[in-house]
């Protein structure tokens, strides 16, 4: 009797090293001893040198091996024979695997649109929470099915209940597809390992002690699974670290500290990382907005404090209910997130990364105060679906503050209400202003490149005096 424990599995998709082959580590049972041999086919005829050749060592019940060498694409149909122990593994693929972390909006609860549901592509495949490999399409995160403890123990116990046919819409499928387009029909595999609710504390490394009992130690455990090695990590979370208002100023720090151990513990001191910077929330309350605003300028900054990382904006996408994003928002987020993910990895020539702030400067024009915003990694100039939206300047006397917005090229000017002696009570009210681009939880922001791009949420950035700050 053989049985893989780890690194090979029926619909698999094997992570490619940096010459385009795979590199499996494999790692089960078997009741006989010897070397581990092994058969490839495609298309049912054997594969090139694959004919029973020693690929490892079976020994006191187990056996290791490594599957090195087989091209990107396939499928490909696996035999491996140990002594009169024989094992058939079909439907293999080799091309880029993708951790999927975070709450709510990364495990998918947008509603399925009704013209534009995203069809399977055979060639893009997940790991769903039960261990097996299909196609990848929603729902992927199959929590009804799960198999790590955490999941169900997060869930009050047991194991949640199935979703409805029309919800469980994430930006998985969409990112898998729009990266095998992107990649050259490369295939692709998604590891399911979000849950809804859980904040930076409950992701904390430190908890991976308890295995499959913690979100992280989970995550590893599925990694591990797969065969110890990924192309990288997209992300959607911080909502709850909004709840806690302890939790919201650490939350950089944690991020620092996750990403860190991920990288550590996956053995890719540069594994790339795409995040979503958070969308809206409806009825939240005027209390949270601060909170909700600094994560997401958290989540902006991250880039230039975590290397090989990008940050996409949701702004734009409309939510279906108070704080997730539907489903066509959630396919946008995922051809979003595989967009920023090229540019990360393979540089300029394979795409444009998210916009970001290049320098905020402060002017007068006609006695009026006017704050000059010029931004980076723009393609083509800034525009609007009608008059634009998005910017406000707040001081401690007042929130409603900017007369126009004018978009110019590379720069977008905000015209306030404030002359150069703008005071009240003797106090000059412009020097405590700051700016913002998606002021509280409910912004109406419209601004985007000539892509449709948007711009992502900053602020607060003290415009103020005695000192302008340009990030």
């Amino acid at each position: 009797m053989m049985k893989i424990v780890s690194g090979l599995f029926d619909h698999m998709v094997l992570q490619r090293n940096g010459t385009n082959v795979s590199e499996a580590c494999l790692e089960g049972l078997s009741t006989h001893n010897g070397p581990v041999l092994v058969t490839v086919r495609k298309k049912g005829k054997p594969f090139a040198a694959w004919r029973e050749t020693k690929i490892g060592q079976a020994k006191n019940g187990r056996f290791t091996a490594g599957l090195k060498g087989l091209p990107t694409g396939g499928p490909y149909d696996i035999e491996l024979l140990i002594g009169k122990d024989s094992l058939s593994v079909r439907d293999v693929l080799v091309g880029d695997v993708w951790l999927l972390g975070g709450q709510s909006n990364m495990q998918g609860y947008g509603h399925f649109p009704i013209k534009e549901k995203l069809p399977a592509n055979s060639q893009v495949r997940a790991l769903f929470m039960d261990d097996v490999w299909r196609e990848a399409k929603d729902p992927l995160h199959n929590m009804w099915k799960c198999v790590d403890q955490v999941h169900i123990a997060l869930s009050g116990g047991t194991h949640p209940l199935k979703h409805p046919s029309w919800r469980g819409v994430g930006p998985g499928p969409a990112f898998g597809q729009e990266m095998f387009r992107l990649s050259g029909q490369t295939p692709q595999g998604l590891i399911a390992c979000a849950h809804g609710g859980t904040s930076m504390s409950q992701w904390d490394p430190e908890l991976k002690k308890a295995g499959s009992q913690s979100l992280y130690g989970a995550l590893l455990r599925r990694f591990h699974k797969i065969g110890g090695k990924v192309a990288g990590l997209i992300w959607y979370q911080g909502c709850s670290d909004v709840s806690d208002a302890e939790a919201t100023p650490l939350y950089t720090r944690r991020m620092k500290q996750f990403i860190a151990a991920l990288r550590r513990d996956c053995g890719a001191p540069r594994l790339p990382v795409a995040i979503v910077q958070i969308s809206r929330v409806i009825r939240a309350g005027q209390e949270m907005a601060p909170r909700w605003n600094s994560i997401q300028d958290q989540q902006r900054r991250l880039s230039d404090l975590i290397p090989n990382l990008t940050c996409v904006p949701s702004i734009d996408v409309p939510p279906v209910d108070g704080i997730h994003v539907g489903g066509h928002g959630q396919n946008i987020l995922g051809r979003r997130l595989a967009r920023a993910m090229m540019a990360l990895k393979k540089g300029r020539r394979f795409g444009f990364p998210p916009i970001s702030i290049k320098q905020v400067t402060l002017g007068v024009v006609r006695d009026a105060r006017t704050v000059f915003v010029e931004f980076a990694h723009l393609q083509g100039p800034l525009c609007s679906s009608g008059r634009p939206s998005g910017f406000q300047v707040v001081t401690s006397k007042s929130e409603d503050n900017v007369c126009d917005i004018v978009l110019d090229g590379k720069r977008a000017i905000i015209r306030t209400a404030m002359g150069v002696d703008a005071s009240k009570d003797g106090v000059l009210e412009w020097e405590s202003a700051v700016l913002h681009y998606g002021y509280g939880t409910n912004p109406y922001c419209n601004i985007t490149d000539g892509e449709g791009r948007p711009v992502p949420v900053f602020g607060p950035i003290r415009i103020g005096l005695p000192k302008i700050s340009i990030r």
